[in-house]
């Protein structure tokens, strides 16, 4: 039996770290019906099924981040806390998204450091009033946690900054890494002290919990859970890079939904997905899903918005009024530019700057006239990244500063200081441009709140305001989340100071009314795409998603981040040896159908040669009068038939059945339709052209078909090309006997009436026609072309060429959808099985003279 306790993290994360912290007393699980649960011990190891009823009667939504949506402050005279809604916090605006009835609970830390003695106390305040269930991290694992591997690892690489030397992003550090584990650890003991697994649905947040699906997917499997990502993800080159990259990609695969900002962040994790764990998407009727051992992972494209409510709540506030006059009064006569950013490396601060001094030395007009208000919200982060950072803001600040200022007059207004949400909508009503030069930055809300605010609000405008024109400019980086959705906005490369400076002097020198025509686009889309849209569409997404999680059967597999829940459909199971052993026993006339690559020879080998025990196998399998044995394969009958040769019994369909021989002492038979190979003049050509465009690429050339291969190209390009090949091949041959289709990397032209159901088909019906009609059939492939005679099966079943009661085992190699009924994993299995098979065989064969052949 397999621990599945993770207090030793050593499988996890390759490594040792301190015990962390004392246990502490668990909270009970929040019901809405009176009843009493025992406590969850982490170690009692078995994964929770969904057997049990549940004890609450509507869906309920645990949503879980590094920080709670609230804040805590020590009361005034030392004994105790006071804790209140963190408003701004976009956990708490986004119940708005979520249906009315349903209950939202909260796991998530404190930004506060809270006693030992004091955490049970705060636990159960924060339970009773708020939902909120706090996760207290001890210190050294919240500041190798945070500050370690959050800032110094992951939030670096995500933003495309790699660790070329120790001094600059820093080199990967296993301990930080553990720490991180253990961190999320907490967090999962935290989420399963409340969790209803039957009921709830988990959302996770952002890049701080990234291996917490792994943990609560362990425990239990059938659990409905999304992950969405705020910041950017980097691209396949950039991820490689990390050390512990197929851990974190593992985990996040078992959430059901994983959510991007953006396309391009989607686009990079599938990439990522593709190229180190062999994984490919399809999208169906609009949806993106990724096949992972049975389940579909949702994926989720929706850039988050702003709460609509709060920003008109703060605009209606009186200490508003008085601000705003004087910062009128302050900057009369001025053109204002506004950035507001956090003192942050990635922010482009100090690039913004330099745009700044551009554009007035470009444009002297602007001398005397244009300030640049720059907003720095203090640091999340630390290290000598950001110190240097800030020395150059402020160096750029005082030498543009000294070098264009005037009496009453300073081009750069620097405010290095925290600024409440109602001052910035006073700067927001003032400004006539945003500028925001991140050079990589996940979302940026700044443009939708500026957007919305220059678009006051009528309830408190007085008549001649409220009816003048609404405007705002927006100079935005190309390299924020938020970018793709204002098309209106004056789009930069940061990097380039000489074209922001253009941009800035475009966006105030605009014609009045395109600033109005671009505004009004620009609010349209804000005001209907605001954070309740933004979580409810994920919501959505999620219970889509996760529909038909009790309907099938689940089971989790692998140790540490390896591990994995495997998910089929009831009907498709494991093929149990034991189950067809006894079938074999019992029967008396049995057709044996199988394919050779991928099922008794590994994809992965480069010699194909079958070894001696697959011809031992196969030899005793033939060597038993009951039995028809065929081996269909796609491969030549040259090959074959020298492979094969010590098999004198054993049947061969080669070239998927172009080529047919029942006996090494039998003729092969043509099975085609024709015999006209003039498309090859055609269709080779082409396969030439893609081969040479390729690396990596390939053609075989077969007596009856032409395959390309491209299972060595890179996999994305390979790929795409295998697309534009069969699409080509189909125009080219549209008018011959011939059909070009797609499999496991490779792209093949046949004659048409060729398949292996034909063959599956050909075999029945010959043993029904000699009157040893079969009553076991065990047909095994593992490709696309396998499919086909798994198809067939059941025609037969129907049609009477096998009979109703016939022992049928139509079995895949892998987990994956198929029409077969059973599964086995890899051909290591598929050997287990025949030998099984051959073991139970009648040895020596039958003097009664029957023959293994039609």
């Amino acid at each position: 039996m397999m621990s599945k306790s993770y207090t030793n993290l050593l499988d996890l994360a390759s490594g040792n770290f301190p015990i962390m912290g004392r246990e502490r007393k668990r909270l009970p699980r929040v019901m809405t019906v009176a009843g009493v649960i025992s406590e969850l011990d982490d170690d009692n190891a078995n994964s929770v099924s969904s057997d049990v009823p549940s004890s609450i009667v509507q869906d309920r939504i645990i949503i879980v981040a590094n920080q709670l949506p609230v804040k805590a402050k020590r009361r005034p005279d030392n004994k105790g806390w006071s804790f209140s809604w963190d408003e701004d916090s976009l956990l708490l605006q986004l119940k708005d998204g979520l249906p009315e009835e349903m209950e939202v609970l909260y796991v998530g830390s404190l930004n506060v450091e809270v006693d030992s003695n004091e955490q049970d106390d705060v636990s159960q305040l924060l339970l009773d009033r708020f939902k909120c269930v706090p996760a207290f991290l001890p210190a050294d694992i919240l500041t190798k946690f945070y500050h370690g591997f959050c800032k110094q690892q992951l939030w670096p690489l995500f933003h495309y900054m790699l660790p070329f030397s120790a001094n600059h992003g820093g080199r990967f550090d296993r301990t930080l890494w553990e720490a991180y584990v253990a961190a999320n650890k907490i967090f999962s003991q935290r989420v399963i002290e409340v969790i209803n697994p039957e009921d709830d649905y988990v959302w996770i947040h952002d890049y701080h919990l990234m291996v917490l699906p792994t943990f609560l997917r362990r425990r239990f499997n059938r659990l409905r859970m999304g992950f969405f990502l705020h910041s950017p993800f980097p691209s396949s080159e950039i991820y490689r890079t990390l050390p512990v990259r197929e851990e974190i990609l593992k985990a996040l695969l078992n959430s059901d939904l994983i959510g991007f900002h953006t396309f391009d962040y989607a686009r990079h994790f599938l990439s990522c997905c593709s190229r180190m764990l062999g994984l490919e998407y399809q999208s169906k009727r609009g949806y993106i899903g990724l096949d992972y051992y049975g389940r579909t992972v949702g994926i989720k494209i929706m850039p988050v918005g702003i709460h609509m409510g709060q920003i008109h709540s703060v605009l209606k506030l009186a200490d508003k009024e008085w601000r705003v006059e004087e910062l009128k009064q302050k900057f009369e006569g001025k053109t204002v530019l506004l950035g507001v950013d956090d003192m942050d490396i990635f922010k482009g601060v100090n690039l913004k700057l330099l745009a700044m001094e551009q554009m007035l030395k470009q444009h002297p007009k602007w001398q005397g006239r244009a300030v640049l208000v720059q907003i720095a919200n203090p640091a999340r982060g630390r290290g000598k990244d950001l110190e240097e950072t800030q020395a150059e803001i402020y160096a750029s600040v005082k030498r543009i500063n000294e070098k264009y200022g005037q009496n009453g007059y300073e081009p750069i207004v620097f405010i290095d200081k925290p600024v409440s949400l109602s001052e910035r909508v006073a700067y927001y009503t003032l400004a006539e441009c945003v500028v925001v030069t991140a050079v990589r930055d996940g979302m940026n809300l700044i443009p939708y709140e500026y957007i919305v605010c220059r678009q006051g609000n009528s309830a408190s405008e007085t008549e001649s305001e409220s009816s003048g024109p609404k405007k705002s400019m927006l100079v935005v980086s190309e390299f924020i989340g938020c970018s793709p959705s204002l098309s209106g906005a004056i789009r930069v490369n940061p990097w380039n100071v000489e074209s922001t400076a253009e941009a800035m002097n475009e966006a105030i020198s605009m014609a009045e009314p395109e600033k109005q025509l671009r505004h009004e686009k620009h609010y349209r889309y804000v005001s209907t795409h605001d954070v309740a849209y933004w979580s409810r569409s994920v919501f959505q997404d999620m219970e889509r998603t996760c529909k038909d999680h009790f309907r099938r059967r689940c089971w989790g597999i692998g140790l540490g981040f390896g591990f994995r829940v495997i998910a089929l459909d009831p009907n498709f199971r494991k093929l149990s040896i034991d189950a067809i052993v006894n079938a074999y026993v019992k029967s008396k006339r049995r057709a044996i159908l199988l394919d050779y690559d991928g099922t008794v020879m590994p994809q992965t080998s480069i010699n194909k040669t079958p070894s001696r025990e697959v011809i031992s196998l196969i030899n005793t399998l033939c060597g038993d009068v009951k039995n028809t044995v065929f081996v269909v394969s796609g491969r030549g009958r040259d090959s074959l038939s020298k492979w094969f040769s010590p098999c004198k019994k054993l049947g061969i369909a080669a070239e998927h059945g172009y080529f047919v021989r029942w006996s090494a002492d039998k003729d092969w038979e043509i099975c085609g339709q024709s015999s006209d190979f003039g498309w090859i003049q055609i269709a080779e050509p082409v396969m030439k052209l893609y081969t040479e465009a390729t690396d990596g690429s390939s053609i075989e050339t077969k007596e009856s078909a032409l395959v390309w291969h491209h299972r060595d190209a890179d996999p994305g390009f390979g790929s795409s090309q295998a697309k534009e090949l069969l699409d080509h091949l189909e125009s080219v041959l549209a008018n011959e006997p011939v059909a070009a289709k797609s499999g496991q990397y490779i792209v093949e032209v046949k004659p048409q009436g060729v398949s292996k159901g034909l063959v599956a088909e050909k075999v029945f019906t010959s043993m029904h026609e000699s009157g040893k009609q079969a009553d076991f059939v065990l047909c095994i492939g593992d490709d696309r072309s396998d499919e086909d005679m798994f198809e067939i099966i059941d025609n037969a079943l129907n049609n009477g060429v096998i009979s109703s009661n016939t022992s049928v085992f139509a079995c895949t190699v892998g987990q994956k959808p198929s029409k077969a009924k059973y599964y086995l994993d890899d051909p290591t299995d598929v050997i287990m099985m025949l030998e099984a098979l051959a073991d139970a065989s009648d040895s020596p064969p039958s003097s009664d003279g029957e023959a293994g052949s039609p």
